[in-house]
């Protein structure tokens, strides 16, 4: 298993995990790997700290606090940013937790729901910028997390 920290343009900062370095490059040539944060596809792997589990037992002696090397001093906008971060995604797990996936079948779903044709539940999943224009313009709540950038002008 890989795990690569991800950085995409405007550095927001993940991991993603990979069965191999070729899984990664195939998922990235296939467009299947995106920020969380804000979708973006175009992505740079940053630097990843290996952990290699053989099974060694840690050292008996212990090093003084005062040698250990201090953590490097982070902005207090690096730290907010991450706390954004770590809020963005524990609020994604639970979405995705509590909701079901319905793909492509969104917009229809949510119609047939919102017209009672359909018991009510919570869905997840894709719909394009006309099909989110078309639910809202029906009286549909639709919360779209992630808008391609050349869909802007459409909801416009």
């Amino acid at each position: 298993m890989k795990v690569f920290d991800l950085h995409c343009p405007v550095d927001h900062v993940f991991e993603g995990w990979f069965a191999s370095e070729d899984d990664f490059r195939q998922q990235m040539e296939r467009g299947l790997v995106e920020c969380p944060m804000c979708g973006s596809t175009q992505l740079r792997k940053g630097l990843s700290a290996p952990r290699l589990n053989l099974g060694a037992q840690p050292p008996a002696t212990s090093v003084p606090a005062e040698a250990q090397a201090a953590p490097a001093p982070q902005s207090e906008a690096h730290r907010k940013l991450h706390a954004v971060q770590a809020a963005w995604l524990q609020l994604s797990r639970r979405i995705a937790e509590k909701t079901e996936d319905v793909g492509e079948q969104f917009a229809d779903q949510a119609l047939r729901m919102h017209k009672g044709e359909e018991p009510e539940r919570p869905i997840r999943g894709q719909a394009t910028p006309q099909q989110a224009l078309e639910l809202l313009e029906e009286g549909v709540p639709v919360l779209p997390l992630v808008l391609p950038k050349d869909s802007k002008e459409t909801l416009q």
